[in-house]
């Protein structure tokens, strides 16, 4: 190990470890770490899918270096000049005018487990399993711990760890604590997550005649008196500088591999090039992140396009025990759904294998549906088509958002429409739709399922990791949520056209004059199938 070749060392090369980029682990032996992570992981499934993606991360760095060699100087110089005058319009639209708050819960799981069990003040904890960690402590980050991490891993580094389950309820609780905070503040406040939100103090300072930092301070005290728990704040004009944060992991990869960019310098120094290599959209959210740009007013209020909630757990092929965490995840959809008072016609099922692979399949339902009973039947049949199979994460998203419909209580009874459409089109209600960035490709389709229908031929990607091949938006990879809406909206547009919709009734002359045909008619012709 204490060679200097970079071939002894391959550690070195993977750009998908856990480094010290968490707050509170700015000592930690980044090297000790990622050779541990390596050593521990190398040959398992989790280590040959992350070489998968590493190999994936370097042909696009190497194809972006390819296209950057081939700008000549006359094309940088025609490029510089574009870029200096979209960076000249960038900032003519700064807006100072804003004084917008982030806000951060410190550590949040573990705080609230230490909070209700104060024998682990002080000692190293992490939240979460052995095969993976939502959560670690301050105490813990000291040793390069930290979240996403699989746990074994975790107590590799640091074997004094405490690891306690996840328990959200919990978490939920003192989260709804720390909005009715928020709400003093700002009524109309941005929660991103269960421990984070964004807060518009605008009118506050002005109206209270008060300054920013006084106004943050107060809001720190707010909390902590609501919940006994900390929070970490920053204040700026904008939301991006309030939280100071930007782009993705990849993206940084891409950039500082790719082009030599690792600041925000950097970024407005090779304007050109960023210009040259990237479309219209995408170089303006880089240089709007090197000019520390970001959104200053609050977002218009818009519909939901999904809802999802899901599930991680130790690797398991016991199909008792993936149903009940289905059915676990199916109440914890339902809740959610009851809250905001939305029924659902498109349900996405999510699968993490134990090889790290993901998986989705998605059904187009005859009715909006909201209860836990009529979303697990449903996602049991989609699970069901999958097994015998190792999951090691479950996930259920509703879509495709209506108005509640007149529905049978029993997910099970069939409605007249059934006969009408399943003779000729059954199996057309479960539809593959392989995610872009983790499946195999020759991974196999599900064999009890109608032929490729244009849901899994018209997939969507994201050419160059930022435009969607569907209808040429385009979304930066940080964007994971508005990024999952865009696609669960093509998807739930395509399953609407091919749903299959019941023939018109063909009159035929009876030999009692009757000018209707008999309701036995079509079972007959259901059975006939």
């Amino acid at each position: 190990m204490g060679t200097t070749s970079n071939g002894d060392r391959p550690w070195e090369s993977c750009h998908t470890v856990y480094t010290n980029a968490k707050a509170g682990m700015d000592g930690v032996d980044k090297e000790k770490v990622q050779r541990v992570i390596y050593e521990m992981s190398k040959g398992s499934k989790y280590f040959e899918n992350e070489q998968r993606k590493d190999a994936i991360l370097k042909e696009k760095i190497e194809r972006m270096q390819a296209q950057c060699a081939k700008l000549t100087e006359k094309d940088i110089e025609k490029f510089q000049m574009v870029a200096d005058k979209r960076i000249e319009e960038l900032e003519s639209s700064r807006d100072l005018s804003k004084i917008w708050l982030h806000s951060d819960m410190d550590a949040f799981f573990a705080a609230v487990e230490t909070l209700e069990n104060p024998s682990l003040e002080g000692k190293p904890l992490a939240v979460g399993s052995m095969s993976m960690i939502s959560t670690a402590n301050y105490e813990a980050r000291k040793y390069g711990v930290r979240s996403a991490m699989p746990g074994f891993i975790a107590f590799k580094l640091c074997p004094e760890l405490v690891l306690v389950p996840v328990s959200f309820d919990k978490y939920v609780h003192y989260s709804e604590k720390t909005r009715k905070v928020f709400r003093r503040y700002d009524p109309n406040f941005i929660a991103t997550s269960l421990d984070e939100a964004y807060l518009d103090i605008t009118e506050i300072c002005k109206g209270r005649g008060v300054t920013r930092e006084k106004v943050a301070e107060e809001l720190r005290k707010a909390i902590y008196e609501e919940t006994a728990l900390t929070c970490s704040v920053g204040v700026a004009p904008n939301r991006l500088l309030a939280k100071i944060g930007g782009i993705g992991k990849v993206t940084e990869h891409i950039l500082r591999d790719g082009l030599g960019i690792s600041t925000c310098e950097d970024m407005l120094r090779k304007s050109a090039y960023i210009c040259g290599l990237f479309s219209p959209s995408s170089v303006d959210f880089f240089l709007s992140v090197g000019l520390g740009l970001g959104n200053t007013e609050t977002p218009q209020l818009r519909l939901r396009k999904s809802i999802s909630n899901e599930r991680t757990f130790s690797s398991t092929d016991d199909q008792s025990l993936l149903f009940k965490k289905l059915e676990e995840t199916a109440e914890a959809l339902s809740d959610d759904l009851q809250k905001e008072s939305l029924f659902g016609r498109t349900l996405t099922l999510k699968l993490k294998t134990s090889s790290f692979e993901v998986k989705t399949r998605a059904t187009s339902l005859q009715k909006f549906i909201q209860s836990k009973e009529h979303i697990f039947f449903h996602a049991s049949k989609l699970l069901r088509a999958e097994l015998p199979l190792s999951v090691r994460l479950i996930g259920l998203r509703m879509s495709h958002f209506g108005e509640a419909e007149s529905h049978p209580a029993d997910p099970t009874q069939r409605t007249l429409g059934s006969f009408f459409t399943e003779g000729t089109s059954a199996g057309r209600e479960t539809i593959s739709e392989p995610t872009v960035d983790h499946l195999d490709e020759e991974e196999e389709s599900t064999t009890d399922l109608a032929p490729p229908s244009s849901t899994q031929q018209g997939a969507v990607s994201w050419l160059n990791d930022y435009i969607c091949s569907l209808c040429g938006y385009e979304l930066p990879p940080s964007f994971l949520k508005e990024r999952q809406e865009h696609s669960d909206f093509h998807l739930a547009e395509i399953l609407q056209k091919e749903s299959p919709t019941p023939p018109k009734k063909r009159r035929k002359p009876t030999s009692n004059g009757s000018k209707h045909i008999p309701i036995e008619f079509f079972f007959d012709r259901t059975k006939e199938k």
